[in-house]
């Protein structure tokens, strides 16, 4: 494709999307233009505090755990009290509790603020997935999901290598420019990311006593939505594969006398890459079947991980992140525009809440996984074990979407999920 050419994909690209989507899109750029803590948790550790990497795998699995308390919590705020001030307050705590972590030095200390951490700042992922729903029209979302997943990357494509370089001198520069980015992302919300719950058609805006009206979706509900559950469980499967990237690679290069700067500029390939590739990739997927197109993302995943054992060297690594990047330039939209497809417009909180949930229980258990399997049997054994896993989230979505509609990635405005027998038909979606 000419450049000509790449232009104009660009600009079909991002065009025609909402203003506030833009300033939501900055917010997240800005936000992870200061990632430290989950990047380089497990280096400073093992490097910096010399404890084990069972030790590192413990704290980075309290900082997951944070996660999944708080996941379905932020969910249930952003259907009840809105997408708004459920990011406003993660956001804010999530910078307290970075700068605190960074002056901890008792290791009872370190490993509660990380439970802290993990706790706030996960709670705004879903808000913002739930306000990029209610903002975005349907045909659209794939494509903003995409977008949004680029912020992401372009800013950890930044803050990686950045922050590998600044961890060599000092990492409490690190936890502090994290909260100082974190508060800044809070004032963009504040000022320029206006509210976009739906409203429910109803009369009754509150009970007798005042509190805010039913939004008419229920937990029980979701765990009941069989399919969306068993959604669910398979991006538990990838997410814990993906998650070795962050807490099994950084501990493996370090046991094969790799630096936090040599890990910084590998893992930042995976940042550039998205970077470079996701618009046009997006381009590629809206037309494709998204069964194939999560099996094949599925099979890259494992497999792309699985070639790690065969590495020796900076630029192997770098070959290999390149394979999973490709699995996660195209799984993450996807999936995101499954979920979407899923989900009841009253209830999107709670359903974005529950597939958080699925990324937060692998952030829990990939670096208990990864610091107990590299301890006793070697890091070869984690990879393969990511190969295994990549197979079978590969077979569950092509068993879980036979019975789907052939619809690609942007979906119509109304989709009705075949109920399971024990299940009362899904609610019809307006979008």
């Amino acid at each position: 494709m000419s450049v000509t050419g790449l232009g104009r994909a660009a600009r079909e690209t991002v065009s025609g999307l909402p203003r506030e989507f833009w300033w939501l899109w900055t917010s997240t750029l800005v936000n992870r233009l200061g990632a430290f803590v989950a990047t380089f948790m497990a280096l400073y550790l093992t490097l910096d505090r010399g404890y084990s990497a069972s030790y590192a795998g413990l704290v980075v699995a309290l900082h997951g755990l944070g996660g999944v308390v708080s996941s379905l919590g932020a969910g249930v705020m952003t259907d009840r009290l809105g997408r708004r001030p459920t990011m406003l307050a993660a956001q804010t705590a999530t910078a307290v509790a970075v700068a605190v972590l960074g002056f901890m030095t008792h290791p009872a200390a370190i490993a509660g603020v990380a439970f802290l951490v993990g706790m706030a700042s996960n709670a705004s992922r879903p808000a913002v997935q739930a306000m990029i729903a209610d903002i975005v029209p349907a045909k659209d979302r794939v494509r903003a999901f995409s977008l949004n997943y680029w912020a992401i990357n372009l800013g950890f494509a930044v803050s990686s290598a950045g922050a590998g370089f600044v961890a060599e001198y000092s990492y409490l520069a690190g936890f502090v420019g994290e909260a100082a980015m974190t508060l800044i992302c809070a004032v963009v919300v504040f000022l320029k990311v206006p509210e976009s719950r739906p409203e429910r058609a109803t009369a009754t805006a509150s009970d007798a006593s005042g509190a805010p009206a039913d939004d008419g979706v229920r937990l029980g509900d979701v765990l009941r939505d069989g399919r969306f559950m068993a959604v669910v469980g398979l991006s538990f499967v990838i997410a814990l594969i993906f998650q070795q990237g962050y807490v099994g690679l950084p501990v493996a290069m370090g046991a094969d006398g790799f630096s936090s700067s040599d890990f910084g500029t590998a893992v930042a390939v995976n940042g550039v890459l998205i970077v470079v590739l996701q618009i046009p990739v997006t381009r590629f997927i809206q037309s494709r079947d998204p069964r194939r197109l999560l099996v094949v993302s599925s099979l890259l995943a494992g497999y792309g991980f699985g070639l790690t054992a065969f590495a020796g060297s900076v630029g192997i690594y770098a070959l290999t992140i390149c394979v999973w990047t490709v699995a996660e330039i195209v799984n993450a939209p996807v999936q995101n525009g499954l979920v979407v497809q899923l989900s009841p417009a009253q209830g999107r909180g709670r359903y974005q809440g529950m597939y958080t949930l699925s990324w937060s229980a692998a952030a829990l258990v990939a670096p208990l996984m990864s610091g107990v399997v590299i301890d006793r049997f070697g890091a070869q054994w984690l990879w393969g074990t990511c190969a295994l896993l990549g197979t079978v989230a590969a077979l569950g979505y092509w068993l879980l979407m036979r019975g789907l509609p052939g619809e690609g990635p942007g979906e119509p405005e109304t989709v009705v999920t075949a109920p399971l027998p024990d299940q009362k038909p899904a609610v019809e979606r307006a979008a």
